[in-house]
């Protein structure tokens, strides 16, 4: 059976990767795994199509600031 792969161009970077839609375990985003927090604060972002994994893992740490800098404020209020 022919896998089904596309390349494609991410929305956030504009760098090309390859999806292996037909091969989910293979695929490059199968590598970063997200809490539900993380998926929506990417969902959020409202990219066109799927992103590179370089850029997952990039938003994945922006999430962990942005989450991290709220705690830092709420510490610093009490």
């Amino acid at each position: 059976m022919l896998q089904k792969h596309e390349s494609k161009v991410c929305p956030r970077c504009g760098n090309k990767f390859e999806c292996k839609v037909g091969n989910i375990a293979e695929c490059q985003c199968s590598a970063v795994t997200f809490s539900p927090e993380e998926k929506e604060f990417i969902k959020a972002k409202a990219f066109s199509d799927c992103i590179c994994v370089h850029c997952m893992r990039e938003l994945k740490q922006e999430f962990f600031e942005q989450q991290r800098s709220v705690q830092m404020k709420q510490i610093k209020q009490r």
